[in-house]
């Protein structure tokens, strides 16, 4: 059976897209594997499948494989390019479309300029819902690892994050403390691992290590968790320009309790048929 896809990309952060509506598609852990190996498969941070509504008021749900195979609550980049997807391919005509994920319902705004602004929801700061251990909520919490204490902030986006703040993203030890933070006792479900510069109360940089899928050119809820961890730690305004190795991102939030709106690009690479 031949299944057709369109390879997309958001700020470089790349995904295999399958219509699952008009396609039957069964998405094992090793179909997806095959699928996002660069030399074996499409080659892809996360495979994104269109499905038909299952919650009340939307259009069309949301999943989200990583390149391991496993499925996750939530992408912001990904969000993106379903957005464009589903339009190019004339799936809605709606330039506002309210999708379901397993993290919830969402909104994706298509913008007259080519860009697309996603409501994100409001972003989860209780340890529990995170899912975090810490005895009670704060703005940032010491985390201990084998050889050296650090200080995180704990957000979850539909999916959990921890975020560093460095000094400078180009040295920062992406490769030798993401993996390291993905797997902690204290993140249950495992963590996305965000390391922030920040220039101003207004700019930042970011490095992502992502859960399942290692350092990626760019990640939308890492780039929300960055701004709400800088938030709630005061070094930040309600407006934030996310610079990522891809390509940059505006994050706006007005504080704890309030929907996070994130805005950027989503591009088609190239469209295809790959046998299941």
């Amino acid at each position: 059976m031949r299944l057709r896809f369109t390879k997309m990309q958001g700020l470089g952060n790349d995904f295999a897209v399958f219509d699952a509506i008009s396609q039957t598609i069964d998405p094992d852990p090793g179909w997806i594997r095959r699928l996002a190996d660069r030399r074996f498969g499409i080659g892809c941070d996360q495979v994104l499948l269109v499905e038909p509504p299952r919650l009340p008021d939307t259009d069309f749900h949301y999943r989200i494989f990583n390149a391991d195979g496993s499925e996750v609550e939530q992408c912001g980049n990904g969000a993106r390019c379903f957005a464009r997807f589903v339009r190019d391919q004339g799936m809605t005509d709606k330039d506002a479309i309210p999708v379901g994920t397993a993290a919830g319902a969402i909104r994706l705004h298509l913008e007259p300029n080519g860009q697309v602004r996603v409501d994100m929801g409001v972003p989860i700061l209780e340890p529990a819902r995170i899912p975090f251990v810490a005895d009670q909520q704060a703005s940032s919490y010491a985390l201990a690892l084998d050889d050296e204490a650090l200080t995180i902030g704990a957000v979850s986006m539909g999916n959990p994050h921890a975020v560093l703040q460095v000094e400078d993203v180009d040295t920062a030890p992406v490769a030798r403390l993401g993996p390291r933070i993905e797997i902690h006792p204290r993140f249950p479900q495992r963590v996305n691992v965000g390391f922030m510069q920040i220039l101003d109360s207004r700019h930042i940089r970011l490095r992502v290590f992502e859960r399942g899928a290692g350092e990626t050119l760019a990640c939308g809820t890492g780039a929300c968790a960055a701004v709400v961890s800088g938030r709630v730690r005061g070094r930040l305004e309600d407006r934030v320009q996310v610079k990522l190795p891809g390509g940059g991102l505006v994050i706006e939030w007005d504080g704890p309790g309030k929907t996070l709106w994130m805005t950027g690009p989503a591009e088609s690479v190239f469209h295809g048929e790959i046998d299941r």
